[in-house]
């Protein structure tokens, strides 16, 4: 680490250990809140980078991921999901359109709005986005050993969790 993004950690970490005295964390806590929101950071980019199709930005990954996970659904519900304004989901469903990764429908109660699904082609890029990443992780993962492999197995649906709180 450059002495440059050192010292800003060491800035960053004294910030957090004070805002967090001042809402009773214990500084134990604040370090390890420091500390994964630095992993995940940068292990967030680095997935990044194995992306299959470079033509899909990251936020149209995600509104493809959030379908597959969630299902179909309204590009109110989607932008709700995806914490974007409605007019920007809007113009993101339509580039998923326009690629053949999604197609709207009728709402089955509302006529007005409209219903967004993924296709099986988005399906199956999804898929393989998720085999690569994967393979990508194992690899990393081979450098572990069975103490680390059990935490992380632990850990695994802690971070799940947050992810979707």
């Amino acid at each position: 680490m450059s002495d440059l993004s050192s010292g800003a950690a060491e800035g960053d970490a004294a910030r957090t250990v004070a805002d967090a005295a001042a809402g009773a964390i214990a500084p134990d806590d604040v370090a390890a809140i420091s500390a994964l929101r630095s992993a995940v950071m940068r292990l967030g980019r680095r997935l990044k980078h194995q992306r299959v199709d470079e033509s899909l930005s990251p936020t149209e990954m995600s509104v493809l991921g959030t379908l597959a996970r969630c299902g179909s659904a309204t590009p109110g519900e989607l932008a709700r999901k995806e914490h974007v304004q409605p007019p920007s989901m809007t113009r993101i469903v339509a580039l998923l359109e326009a690629k053949g990764l999604v197609r709207l429908e009728p709402h089955p109660d509302d006529r007005r709005q409209k219903v967004v699904s993924q296709t099986e082609r988005a399906e199956a890029m999804l898929d393989e986005s998720r085999r690569k990443r994967n393979a990508w992780l194992a690899e990393l993962a081979e450098g572990l050993d069975e103490d680390e492999w059990a935490k992380l197995r632990a850990a695994a649906p802690v971070l799940e969790k947050l992810a979707h709180l």
